[in-house]
């Protein structure tokens, strides 16, 4: 995990869930996105790894993005909640095992377009790469 991760993991931590040390682009005007820290299981090595997310709360579900900042390839955690679908979910103070699923294209498009008017930066991220940017739904077991 990088430095950056660790910071806002510590932070989201300590705060109940509140981080005020990251902002979308690093523009000290932006808003702080609304975060949630993910833990999945290494596709290949089985270790887990917590990775803070910006979430759109739909419903019953919280749906995350996996940008890469427009990267040409998925970022690890993408892969890994793949291979391994039971993850655990932080928001705020409550932590929680959830299923997550790839939405299909039509619903994912839907979804996107909402978090692209929220939060600009994500049709940059999708203008920055030819690959389709995987929306993933979370969904608490219960």
């Amino acid at each position: 995990m990088n430095d950056f991760n660790r910071g806002i993991i510590e932070e989201f931590r300590a705060n109940g869930g509140k981080v005020t040390s990251f902002r979308p682009g690093g523009s000290p005007g932006a808003a702080a996105p609304s975060l949630l820290l993910l833990t999945t299981t290494g596709a290949k090595t089985g270790r887990r790894h917590t990775t803070p997310l910006a979430y759109l709360a739909d419903g019953d579900r919280l749906l995350v993005f996996a940008s890469k900042a427009g990267a040409p390839n998925h970022p690890d955690w993408y892969h890994n909640l793949v291979a391994n679908p039971r993850v655990t979910v932080e928001v705020g103070s409550e932590s929680f095992e959830a299923t997550a699923a790839v939405l299909e294209r039509r619903a994912r498009d839907a979804i996107f377009a909402r978090q692209a008017e929220r939060a600009p930066q994500f049709a940059e991220y999708q203008a920055r790469t030819t690959r389709v940017i995987p929306v993933v739904a979370l969904t608490r077991v219960i």
